[in-house]
């Protein structure tokens, strides 16, 4: 269809739309969940102490606005800080700002900072690149390519909160195993429930009848995510979902999607919900024993028609084919039996074998331009592919494979499928230009804000083999903070050391290696102003330097 502002969708695309519709619900007396202000919900409970907060968004403005919201219902401060996990925890600041008390104690699960950090550190580019894409960070606001939802919410940054300020605060309480605590007062039941990130939690209010959760979400639950994730284990999620029903709340307060009231309602929805994700578990693990490959699973293994009739439960963000295949590899790894698996030839050269083969250059792509017709666009993309991937690609092969995936995009039910194939097709026609994604940047404040020798560790996923070849060099680090860190480049590879017996040592402050990093600063300048000092052979540690791919290192 295509909706008011031009853009083309399916209709159960757009119709998650309304399922995230903006709404400060009041779920009971006490207790409101603010829906649609970005991509998770913030939820605000009354407790005799004050206002517990959960969740506080993407950024200090996301969280203001939820707080300015508040203040329309109560004006009870706010004292404490819940975190479901490490997601949605970038506007805390916020909270602590407003706050008349002198500290506000925050909670949440004890892998949340560790988690944060390994976001934003040595898999920083793949991350953040699978973000974009999966959430339309590079899609106009309008036309047939434009931003429709994102599945959880209407977008992953609302653009109303920019400049999306960080605000993250770590936890002050800390937990890793199920007990009860009191926060402002009031009695909470805490329970580790691991779904999308292993450091997920549930909240049970039992005075109020209140469980705030990230199990259950406003679509089917999402075991594959596109951007690229750990391996999200049904069998751990379903024990959570298991004691979220267990509970027998009365309201169930989700990280994304409204709130559900009613214990009979929760019952049958959830169950529904959690019956949805062990029934992909489950057909996976019993095809899988009668030997399909991954291919085969996702084309076999179909969710049957009464899933559809819940949101809950609907392929609104991901997909079931894409689920079955993530069990399968999570349980047995990469190779699915499929002899062509094995040993698979370098894909340039499997392109080009396969075009030669289908008659040349030509041929396949009015094969492509058939198969469009034939509206056959998986076979539309698998041409496409080789096409693009084979040493010869031209910018009509990128065109073709290009309407391939914007036709897929448009017409899929999935906020991601629709986001990922829409970036890519935009891509590959020049539209966007995603190439500065593909590198490994340091940013200067995301240095800063973590363990400095969290930076220099970091080095090690950037070393070029190659040129690293033959050094045997130990580098150390002394910081202006007294804090020292190293690396031991040997044998191709850079292995992290707390910089003892360090051949050759560097002196500096955290905002000149920040800098270095950050490619503001280069070596030769930082050296030669004084910035930073040399302890060993200097010549040596230049041409260390030089095998990171880091610009500012090699200057």
């Amino acid at each position: 269809m295509t909706l008011p502002d031009g853009q083309r969708a399916h209709a159960d695309h757009a119709a998650q739309s309304r399922v995230l519709e903006r709404s400060f619900y009041e779920v009971r007396p006490g207790v409101w969940c603010l829906v649609g202000n970005g991509l998770s919900n913030q939820t605000f409970i009354e407790a005799p102490e004050g206002i517990i907060a959960i969740d506080t968004g993407e950024s200090v403005q996301e969280m203001q606005e939820a707080l300015r919201e508040l203040r329309a219902h109560t004006g009870q401060p706010v004292v404490a800080v819940l975190y479901t996990h490490f997601h949605y925890v970038n506007g805390t600041q916020a909270v602590v700002e407003a706050s008349e008390a002198e500290s506000v104690p925050i909670y949440g699960h004890e892998r949340i900072p560790m988690n944060r950090s390994r976001a934003g550190a040595e898999i920083a580019p793949t991350y953040g690149r699978g973000l974009v894409e999966q959430f339309a960070v590079l899609l106009p606001p309008d036309g047939p390519d434009g931003v429709v939802n994102v599945g959880l919410g209407h977008f992953y940054r609302n653009p109303t909160h920019a400049p999306f300020s960080p605000g993250y605060l770590p936890p002050t309480h800390g937990f890793s195993t199920a007990h009860t605590i009191m926060v402002a007062g009031m009695e909470v039941e805490v329970t580790p429930a691991p779904s999308d990130a292993d450091d997920s939690v549930t909240y049970w209010f039992p005075s109020i009848g209140v469980a705030v959760n990230n199990l259950v979400w406003p679509t089917l639950f999402n075991v594959f995510a596109i951007r690229g994730e750990e391996y999200r284990d049904p069998q751990v999620m379903l024990a959570g979902l298991d004691h979220l029903l267990s509970l027998g709340a009365s309201y169930l307060v989700g990280t994304h999607g409204p709130p559900i009231s009613g214990a009979e309602s929760i019952l049958a929805r959830v169950t529904r919900y959690r019956d949805s994700i062990q029934f992909l578990w489950d057909q996976t693990v019993r095809l899988t024993n009668k030997g399909f490959t991954s291919t085969e699973l996702a084309q076999a293994i179909r969710l049957p028609d009464g899933y559809d009739e819940d949101h809950l439960t609907s392929e609104r963000y991901g997909v079931a084919e894409h689920h079955v295949r993530q069990i399968r590899t999570g349980l047995f790894g990469f190779f699915d039996g499929d002899e062509a698996n094995l040993f698979p030839l370098a894909t340039a050269e499997r392109a080009g074998r396969l075009i030669e083969g289908f008659g040349g250059r030509d041929e396949v792509r009015r094969q492509v331009e058939q198969a469009l017709v034939a509206s056959d666009l998986r076979w539309a993309l698998e041409l496409g592919s080789w096409l693009v991937r084979s040493d010869a690609a031209e910018l009509p092969d990128q065109l073709l494979l290009a309407e391939a995936l914007r036709r897929v995009g448009q017409r899929s039910s999935a906020a991601n499928i629709r986001s990922w194939c829409l970036t890519r097709a935009r891509h590959l026609e020049g539209t966007v230009n995603m190439d500065r994604l593909y590198t490994h940047r340091f940013r200067r404040a995301q240095t800063l804000a973590g363990p400095i020798a969290a930076s220099v560790h970091a080095l090690r996923v950037v070393l070029d083999p190659l040129a690293a070849e033959g050094l045997d060099v130990h580098l150390g680090w002394r910081f202006s903070s007294g804090e020292t860190a190293g690396l031991h480049v040997r044998n191709g590879i850079a292995c992290p050391t707390e910089g003892a017996n360090a051949t050759i040592w560097m002196e500096c402050s955290a905002e000149t290696w920040a800098d270095l990093l950050a490619g503001s600063t280069a070596l030769s300048e930082a050296i030669g102003d004084g910035s930073l000092l040399v302890e060993g052979d200097a010549l040596a540690l230049s041409v260390t330097l030089a095998c990171f791919e880091v610009e500012g290192l090699r200057t």
